[in-house]
């Protein structure tokens, strides 16, 4: 069953809001007609929805519809003024906090979530956090949103999505950057270039479906890997010895410290 209310999309021309979009569509959990998409920029072809609105002018969006998406970059909600009050308003943003969002756009139900590019393919893991006045029928909505981009997960506090703005919201980047050192070692070693890239993809992509569904324990997996001490073990335990760890963790950090600064502007 679809979501009867309206749903706007300020920056539905951008990347991340049309592919809300069309995943909502595809999916079935929005009618094209009940969807509307706003961007300073003309819709491309690729964005075109078929029966869905579209306009320039954010007010226009706002009046008519429902629920608002907030699919800008931080450094450019400053130059969006509307008055979403009355109306759900859910937040794509990194970095921007709920009270800022509430106090812009006049809205009490605010949602911030963080969606990543997998979004385009309905594979996005999406963390969403809820202030105090969201009702549990708009919850219900948000929920049905975020699975039809792939999963989404309420969180129980605002600083979760501040953390998961580096964790989740990186989408493929993280796993991109293992296959690519994967294929620069292999290449270094005289292993044809295109097959280094082939197996890298192949590790990453394919191997991780194991765990893809949520029933194995990663960290078990690992751990059984290294007590089985075989070659696995020894490439695992180097890893981690010459601060695998350290680093993902400075990585994390320095995301989440930089999502910060483009809220303010940085």
């Amino acid at each position: 069953m679809s979501i009867e209310v309206r749903i706007g999309i300020i920056g539905g021309n951008g990347w991340l809001g049309n592919a809300i979009a069309q995943a909502a569509v595809a999916s079935g959990a929005v009618k094209a007609e009940r969807l509307m998409l706003s961007g300073r920029s003309e819709l491309g072809a690729a964005g075109q929805i078929p029966g869905a609105g579209w306009t320039k002018d954010n007010a226009e969006l706002v009046d008519n519809s429902d629920v608002v998406v907030l699919s800008v970059r931080p450094e450019q909600f400053s130059g969006v003024s509307v008055d979403a009050s009355g109306k759900l308003v859910v937040s794509v943003m990194a970095g921007v906090t709920a009270q800022v969002i509430a106090e812009r756009t006049g809205a009490t139900e605010v949602v911030r979530s963080i969606p990543n590019a997998a979004a385009a393919i309905r594979r996005s893991f999406t963390p969403w956090f809820a202030t105090p006045p969201v009702t549990a029928g708009s919850k219900a909505l948000v929920q049905r949103l975020f699975d039809a981009c792939g999963e989404g997960a309420e969180v129980p506090q605002e600083s979760h999505i501040d953390y998961c703005v580096a964790m989740t919201g990186s989408g493929a980047a993280f796993p991109a950057l293992l296959a690519e050192a994967l294929a620069i070692h292999a290449t270094e070693q005289g292993l044809p270039h295109n097959f280094a890239a082939r197996a890298a993809k192949g590790v990453v992509a394919g191997a991780s479906q194991l765990f893809a569904g949520g029933e194995v324990d990663t960290a078990a997996l690992v751990q059984e890997m290294i007590d089985y001490r075989g070659t696995t073990a020894a490439a695992l335990q180097t890893m981690l010895d010459q601060g695998f760890n350290r680093t993902v963790a400075a990585g994390l950090e320095a995301a989440t410290a930089k999502a910060a600064a483009l809220a303010e502007g940085g």
